[in-house]
C-alpha cells in the first residue's frame, strides 16, 4: 500500500485542521519544506499537498512558492488538492512540477468537463470525493450535497476512463484521530474499481495493517505523524511501501 504523508498549507505555513474546520487549526512551524524533507528521510517516496487558502475561495497563489520549493527540495512525486476548479487552474499547478492534481467540487458539479481534463492531462488528475454522513461535501468541505459518494464514484467511472484515482475522505474522522470509516471504505471499494487512496483518521498502527489487509491501493496519513502518535517510517514499513 501507497503512504503519503500529509502536507496541509496555509499562508504558505504547515497546519492542520480539525473536520476541516479553519477555526481550529493547528499550525505546525513557518516551513513546510521542513516537513516535506524530514518525511523524504524517513522513507516517503511521495506526497499529499492541500492548498486550504483556494480550496475556500481565498488567494490561490498564497501557497505557490512553498508548493514549488517542496516539489524542487524533494524531488519528490507531489499531488496537490484544494481550489483546482477550472483549466488555468490545473495548468499553472500541473507547470509548478505537480505529479498529480486532485480535483473536487468541480468533479461533481461538472462532470463533462472533469471527464475532458482527464483525457487532456491521462494520469494527472484523481477525484477528492469528501463525505459527511455518506453524502458528497463540496467548497472546502462548507457545503454537502445530495449526492451519495458512492454514487459520484460510480458515474466517475462510467465518464472518466483516465482519472488517475479517488482520494476518498471522510469528513467526521478527518484530523480527529479516531481512526478510517472502514466500512465508508469498503463500500467504496466495491463500488468502482478506480484506485482509491483512503484519506481521513489514519491514527494508529492498526490502521493501516488493517487497510493493508482491505486491499487498500494508498492512504494519506496526516495529524498522527504530525504529533508523534505514528512514526512515518513505522507505517511505511507495515504499508510494505519500501
Amino acid at each position: 500500500m501507497e503512504i503519503w504523508p500529509a502536507i496541509d498549507l496555509r499562508h504558505g505555513k504547515p497546519v492542520r485542521l480539525r473536520q476541516g474546520d479553519y477555526d481550529q487549526q493547528t499550525t505546525f512551524g513557518d516551513d513546510p519544506v521542513e516537513f516535506a524533507i524530514k518525511w523524504k528521510e524517513l522513507g516517503a517516496k511521495r506526497l499529499h499537498l492541500v492548498d486550504l487558502d483556494a480550496a475556500r475561495g481565498d488567494d490561490p497563489t498564497a501557497n505557490r512558492d512553498a508548493v514549488r520549493r517542496i516539489v524542487a527540495e524533494t524531488g519528490l512525486p507531489c499531488q496537490m488538492g484544494g481550489g483546482v476548479r477550472d483549466e488555468a487552474a490545473i495548468e499553472s499547478l500541473l507547470a509548478l512540477g505537480l505529479a498529480r492534481l486532485v480535483v473536487g467540487s468541480a468533479a461533481l458539479k461538472r462532470p463533462d468537463w472533469f471527464a475532458s481534463m482527464c483525457d487532456a492531462n491521462p494520469g494527472k488528475l484523481a477525484a477528492g470525493i469528501d463525505a459527511r454522513d455518506g453524502m458528497v461535501a463540496t467548497d472546502g468541505w462548507l457545503e454537502t450535497s445530495t449526492t451519495p459518494a458512492v454514487e459520484l464514484a460510480q458515474d466517475l467511472r462510467k465518464k472518466t476512463p483516465n482519472i488517475a484515482a479517488i482520494i476518498y475522505t471522510d469528513i467526521a474522522r478527518d484530523g480527529m484521530m479516531s481512526g478510517p470509516n472502514f466500512d465508508g471504505l469498503q463500500q467504496m471499494a466495491d463500488a468502482t474499481d478506480i484506485p482509491l487512496v483512503a484519506s481521513g483518521g489514519v491514527t494508529h498502527y492498526d490502521d493501516v495493517s488493517k487497510l493493508v489487509e482491505m486491499g487498500m491501493p494508498a492512504a494519506i496519513v496526516g495529524r498522527s505523524i504530525y504529533d508523534g502518535v505514528m512514526q512515518l517510517d513505522q507505517v511505511i514499513e507495515i504499508a510494505g511501501d519500501r
